[in-house]
């Protein structure tokens, strides 16, 4: 099984013409647990987006290698604030919109289907509320489900964007507790973006720091929090 889900080649990513970064050239490994942080509109969200397929790269190209050679499974988790999730649905039938990626968005979910959207509500410890509106949950709790979601699709790398955006302490312990479990007992790569730098420093094994330059540094955590290179990406003390 190859060791890279995703290498970026001389990668450019922006909206239309514009480049938001350029020049990018990493891989994302089997089995990573990388975090992604920058100042405020340096391009985490394109970046994810243009990995996901949402956007064109502007420049270079991504290597794709999934476990049979072609594309990577992957699973996606937005900001909670972009989705407008106000109609009548329960915890599990938003897991279960995971599903329709491999059955077709217009096919009726099976029992199978069920069963596995179920089972990833279970992993994510809101299996007690399957039958709740999803509207009603609390946030914390709505995450979990829109990573029940993602995990729905049996993905091989999960794209998280700013998971714990908004929430509490507590809150955010439990959700980033529960990507280094999935990551540990289901080998499932995990890259999460995130403003917080106290969340890189506790969960993050490796590093992508985007700087104002529009550059991608990517490495060891100890690396990308070092004070010099943390004060020249985010030209600030």
């Amino acid at each position: 099984m190859p060791a890279e889900l995703l290498r970026a080649k001389d990668l450019g990513v922006g909206y239309g013409a514009h480049a938001v970064l350029h020049g990018i050239n990493f891989a994302i490994e089997r089995g990573d647990f990388m975090g992604v942080m920058g100042p405020n509109g340096a391009g985490k969200t394109t970046l994810l987006k243009t990995f996901l397929g949402l956007l064109k790269p502007l420049a270079g190209k991504i290597e794709l290698t999934g476990a049979g050679g072609g594309r990577p499974l992957f699973g996606y988790v937005p900001q909670r604030e972009s989705l407008d999730l106000h109609y009548p649905l329960t915890s599990l039938e938003v897991a279960l919109m995971g599903r329709f990626g491999r059955i077709g968005a217009l096919r009726r979910p099976g029992a199978e289907d069920v069963r596995i959207a179920r089972a990833c509500l279970r992993q994510t410890h809101m299996d007690a509320h399957a039958d709740k509106p999803y509207r009603k949950l609390s946030g914390g709790q709505k995450q979990r489900v829109l990573i029940s979601r993602a995990l729905a699709s049996e993905p091989e790398i999960l794209l998280l964007d700013e998971p714990t955006n908004g929430m509490d302490i507590n809150s955010e312990k439990a959700i980033m507790e529960l990507l280094t479990e999935l990551q540990k007992e289901k080998g499932t790569t995990v890259v999460f973006v995130t403003h917080l730098m106290s969340t890189i420093e506790r969960y993050a094994r490796r590093v992508a720091l985007i700087t104002f330059q529009g550059k991608l540094l990517v490495g060891a955590k100890s690396e990308m929090l070092a004070p010099d290179v943390l004060a020249e990406a985010y030209k600030s003390r």
